[in-house]
């Protein structure tokens, strides 16, 4: 069992009378994988060889982008945690919606936001938005990578008790709470598994296909990644914790479909639309023509 390490949520506080701002490291996730991934896309729309022809849209309209995904992320993860898993709460409690502040986020939440955002932005500019889709799918694990590094800082999100070596003792009262357990809990550190799986591996697959020419079939690597994504997390849930809310005495694993041993998170369900589609990208743009162009 490794100890968890002593890493604080917060990276620094400022009191300014009697009012406190921090800076969390999850807050530092998102600025740091939309402003990195901001910078890799500029650098990407100034090299047409890359695309085959030229690339979709000048390099100078990305910083015009970056505020309709921001838009997107925070509305839609927000939006998608309040009506994919805990619609009853917010209901009852319209007014803590927009409590973003507290926590409550849904990754394909937010990219249903960064995805209507995307298609609203090309729509109004006209670029090409499932050759911007590949662009941004290029950049996409690098957000995922940093996003879950600092779920495993918050202990959060964490998996289900394990006596595997690297099973690591979370604190607190809910992830020291295992039935049958005598003494120390450790549990699967799902969140660094999703990091090397959804961020690191997937990031080096898509990384791979640009180097070989894949932006020049539009929609390769934005179903590459819907496909990859989908299936790294319909994996790792079979080690994650489900939300607390759809977990019951009767069904200790949280399925939301099938039964209380054989059956589907939440996260899988939500996951397998994207490998289908996924699926259907690659298969589309493997039959298309490949766009010409020098090396």
């Amino acid at each position: 069992m490794i100890p968890f390490p002593q890493i604080a949520p917060e990276i620094f506080t400022i009191n300014l009378g009697g009012l406190s701002l921090s800076l969390r490291w999850y807050a530092l996730a998102y600025l740091a994988g939309l402003l990195i991934g901001w910078r890799i896309i500029v650098a990407m729309m100034r090299h047409d060889r890359l695309w085959g022809d030229r690339a979709p849209m000048p390099g100078d309209r990305v910083d015009d982008l970056l505020t309709w995904v921001i838009l997107g992320v925070i509305l839609g993860g927000r939006l998608g945690f309040v009506l994919f898993y805990e619609p009853a709460f917010y209901l009852a409690n319209p007014a803590e919606i927009v409590k973003v502040w507290q926590g409550g986020m849904s990754f394909h939440g937010g990219f249903a936001g960064v995805i209507v955002a995307t298609w609203l932005f090309c729509r109004a500019n006209g670029i090409p938005a499932l050759r911007l889709a590949d662009a941004m799918a290029v950049v996409a694990p690098i957000g995922l990578f940093f996003g879950r590094i600092a779920n495993f800082i918050n202990a959060e999100l964490w998996g289900r008790p394990t006596d595997l070596p690297w099973g690591v003792i979370f604190p607190g009262e809910a992830a020291q709470a295992c039935p049958g357990v005598v003494g120390a809990c450790a549990r699967h550190p799902s969140q660094l598994y999703e990091a090397g799986l959804e961020g690191l591996l997937l990031g080096l697959i898509l990384l791979a296909l640009v180097r070989a020419g894949g932006l020049r079939r539009p929609g390769l690597a934005f179903g590459v990644f819907l496909a990859g994504y989908g299936v790294a997390r319909m994996f790792v849930e079979l080690f994650r914790v489900a939300d607390m809310q759809f977990i019951t005495p009767d069904n200790p694993l949280g399925h939301v479909v099938g039964g209380p041993v054989v059956g589907l998170t939440m996260g899988q369900v939500l996951s397998l639309p994207m490998v289908l589609i996924g699926l259907v990208l690659m298969l589309r743009a493997l039959r298309r023509p490949r766009i010409a162009g020098t090396a």
